[in-house]
């Protein structure tokens, strides 16, 4: 098992490059099991769970390899429609592949993932918008078996709650569906668009791409001529960096990224006191003379990202004065507040919301990762304790950014994977 030992104290500077996005790759590559031909998609990052979910195509027989940020993949090849427990345990958004095999092959049984009772983060959502079309779905030994022996049919789908993965699993459904699909309520994600736009390059007609209603022109059932990809910039592993820099107030360069992605993190960057400066694929973050609090509320984007409320509020025990934040939309999203206590930061939490006091002083101390994002908020926090910081579980980081310690080592940090 390794950890993290991190020095805190140290100015941060030069230049990072942003890696393209986990949470787009993976809607990307299960797209690929509704293509007629091999496909390259290129700016993968290379974390564990693009390896998991290559690692799920291939044993249901697709053929692919990974090298260098590329991954070329052939599903055609593909004659498994069982994805099993062994693999989708590993990661949530293994459920993205019922949608396009069940469309593909008419059945499929896909592993419940990570064990979920269909409660917490529910796949309810997918199932429902699949019934709907058609599908027949029963729930057996935790397993999804859903049956269309003839096909989907085109609908019209309200999501009860804005889902991304559901917009995506019902986005490949539809586009071999029968007729016409008409979405509403669905996510807006730049991750969304991305897969909407192959999708359409691919020969579908999507009417509505980055809003919140989509209607998708299904073939019928005829696989599709999709094209090569390069994968969007990560906009979460920007706003960590963007992040780093601030809470050490330091002036580093994000390289390889979009700047639109990110305007709800940089306005409330520079409300913070911290100065902004962008191009059309970098952005830049000066010092602030003095870090004021703010009050932050999680939402869909183009809101206020949950998977970057952790981060704000490792910066947040840096401000002056007292900050409120906001998670609404997952329940347990504060399991980071303890290991930050612990760290010496004060933190009260209430339900969904947490005070933090800005006091400034963090102590290096032993800490533990309970998931990617409190993982990276942890890091921030080391940044600037004093002393060293060990970090443990950093499994949990490894799924979501790529050579961490080597981009932040750039950057001037004193950091190291060691073994336990």
């Amino acid at each position: 098992m390794h950890y993290l030992a991190i020095k805190g104290k140290q100015k941060l500077f030069g230049s990072v490059n942003i890696s393209g996005a986990k949470n787009s790759v993976l809607p990307l590559l299960a797209s690929t099991l509704i293509s007629n031909k091999k496909i390259c998609i290129s700016n993968a990052p290379e974390v564990a769970d693009v390896k998991t979910f290559i690692k799920l195509l291939e044993n249901l027989g697709a053929t692919c390899s990974f090298e260098k940020n590329i991954v070329n993949i052939d599903s055609t090849t593909v004659t498994s429609s069982c994805a099993n427990y062994d693999i989708v345990r590993k990661m949530r958004a293994s459920i993205l592949v019922l949608g396009p095999l069940l469309v593909r092959f008419g059945h499929c049984e896909v592993s419940l993932p990570g064990g979920c009772a269909i409660g917490q983060r529910p796949i309810d959502l997918h199932l429902k918008a699949l019934e709907q079309m058609g599908a027949e779905i029963e729930i057996k030994q935790g397993y999804v078996v859903a049956k269309a022996p003839k096909g989907l049919k085109g609908c019209t789908i309200i999501f009860d709650k804005v889902t991304v993965t559901g917009s995506e699993n019902i986005l490949m459904a539809a586009s071999l569906a029968h007729g016409s699909t008409k979405l509403v309520n669905v996510a807006k994600e730049p991750e969304v668009v991305q897969l909407c736009e192959v999708l359409q390059d691919a020969g579908i007609k999507i009417e509505g791409i980055g809003t919140s209603q989509l209607i998708i022109h299904g073939t019928g059932g005829k696989l599709l001529d999709m094209k090569d990809v390069e994968v969007i910039p990560d906009r979460i592993e920007a706003g960590t960096y963007l992040c780093a820099g601030a809470i050490t107030k330091s002036k580093i360069t994000l390289n390889k990224v979009n700047p639109k992605h990110l305007e709800a993190v940089t306005l409330k960057l520079e409300e913070m006191g911290f100065g902004i400066k962008t191009t059309d694929d970098s952005i830049t973050i000066l010092p602030a003379e003095k870090i004021f609090p703010s009050d932050i509320e999680t939402s869909e984007y183009p809101g206020f990202p949950t998977d970057l409320q952790a981060q704000f509020m490792a910066l947040c025990t840096q401000a002056k004065g007292t900050s409120i934040i906001d998670e609404r939309l997952f329940e347990n999203r504060f399991m980071h507040v303890s290991e930050l206590t612990r760290m010496g930061a004060s933190i009260k939490l209430k339900g969904h919301s947490a005070t933090v006091e800005g006091k400034g002083k963090l102590n290096g101390a032993d800490v533990m990762a309970t998931d990617l994002r409190a993982s990276s908020a942890l890091i921030l926090a080391a940044l600037v304790a004093d002393g060293v910081t060990k970090i443990h579980r950093i499994y949990h980081l490894d799924r979501g950014y790529e050579n961490l310690e080597g981009k932040f080592s750039k950057l001037g940090a004193k950091i190291e994977r060691l073994e336990e």
